[in-house]
């Protein structure tokens, strides 16, 4: 397979969870402490728009263990939190952009 190239397998990040349908007011704080309940939690970032520094209502969890976070997702995946139905599931590995023009 050339460089270029790469399998939607192979961008799988199995420890990386992606977070949506947040509420704009939960922090990372409020985030980590929910995925706790399942394993040890690496690091939990709700992501922000840069010019207005609000929320975009969707974040990402990193477990500790493939384990841990298979149960995060079975366990978070389509409940409420804070007030929204969360959707929780692998995180896919996006490429970014050449920006060399």
């Amino acid at each position: 397979m050339s460089a270029g190239k790469r399998r939607v397998k192979d961008l799988i990040v199995g420890k990386k969870l992606y977070v949506g349908n947040l509420s704009y007011n939960t922090s990372e704080s409020s985030l980590r402490n929910l995925f706790q309940n399942y394993g040890g939690v690496a690091s939990a970032k709700v992501i922000s728009d840069r010019d207005t520094g609000m929320s975009k209502g969707f974040g990402f969890v990193e477990m500790d263990s493939d384990e841990e976070a298979q149960a995060a997702i079975n366990g978070t995946n389509g409940t409420e939190f804070e007030g929204r139905q969360i959707k929780v599931n692998e995180a896919m590995d996006r490429p970014r952009n050449d920006r060399r023009y």
